[in-house]
């Protein structure tokens, strides 16, 4: 089954029990939202010829379950300012940050469920994925002291560094209180001339506050797509995960 990165990682993020989703889309992605209003007519012209429809008819009942809003970025300025965009609508929560695209085939959703249950026992401020890479100066880096259980206290994080720090790389995908909003209106522009979430996270840790990581395992394999490279390992490491009975999607 071939699917939009998109609805997979909602789908994935509906099954853990999220239920509000605020998508933050630039100009011109009005086929996202598209995308995520039911269409019966579109139902019934598959069933007519022939073809399942079932894959889709749940994704519809779950997106018509769900509080689903689009908010826009209405110029690329990072993904720290398309965090910032939500502030208004999520004052005192706790909420997951996800990137759109990036999707762990994890067995259960099992690293969503570390993410909830680090994030809820420390009460960190900002709680984080984290994978070792070895192409670190493609991503943010942090430093910081290993627990059991893949459980990083984070002393220090880096957007793409120019020289090696670390080999530890912060995969877009965090739970954060609302303290991540003035952090971000706090930080300057960085990498790029945009405004960057590690950087936030960087000062979160200078002002004193708890920001911890959770390393993904073995077991679960990350599709990236954020570029033509990876979007190619993306697709090689998709089509293998297919043989296991973890594995049901494949990005598009």
């Amino acid at each position: 089954m071939v699917k939009p990165i998109i609805q997979a990682i909602f789908e994935q993020l509906y099954d853990f029990g999220v239920r509000s989703f605020f998508t933050v889309v630039g100009r011109g992605k009005r086929a996202i939202e598209d995308h995520f209003t039911p269409d019966q007519e579109f139902i019934e012209y598959l069933k007519k010829s022939g073809k399942k429809t079932d894959v889709l008819s749940t994704f519809y009942e779950k997106a018509a379950k769900s509080h689903l809003a689009f908010v826009t970025q209405t110029e690329p300025r990072g993904f720290g300012d398309a965090v910032l965009r939500v502030k208004p609508y999520l004052t005192g929560l706790d909420f997951i940050v996800h990137a759109g695209d990036t999707f762990i085939i994890s067995p259960e959703n099992d690293y969503l469920s570390r993410l909830q249950a680090t994030h809820t026992a420390l009460d960190s401020d900002a709680t984080v994925l984290l994978q070792e890479v070895k192409n670190p100066e493609l991503y943010g880096v942090v430093i910081g002291e290993e627990f059991t259980g893949g459980i990083v206290k984070i002393d220090r994080a880096v957007e793409k560094p120019e020289i090696f720090l670390s080999q530890t790389a912060i995969m877009p995908i965090y739970i954060f209180k609302e303290s991540i909003f003035e952090a971000l209106e706090s930080i300057s522009p960085g990498k790029g001339g945009e405004l960057q979430l590690t950087d936030a996270i960087q000062f979160l840790i200078t002002s004193g506050k708890k920001v911890v990581g959770v390393k993904l395992n073995e077991k679960e394999t990350r599709l990236d797509i954020g570029s033509p490279e990876t979007l190619i390992e993306a697709l090689w490491l998709s089509s293998r995960e297919l043989t296991s009975r973890e594995a049901k999607w494949v990005t598009a």
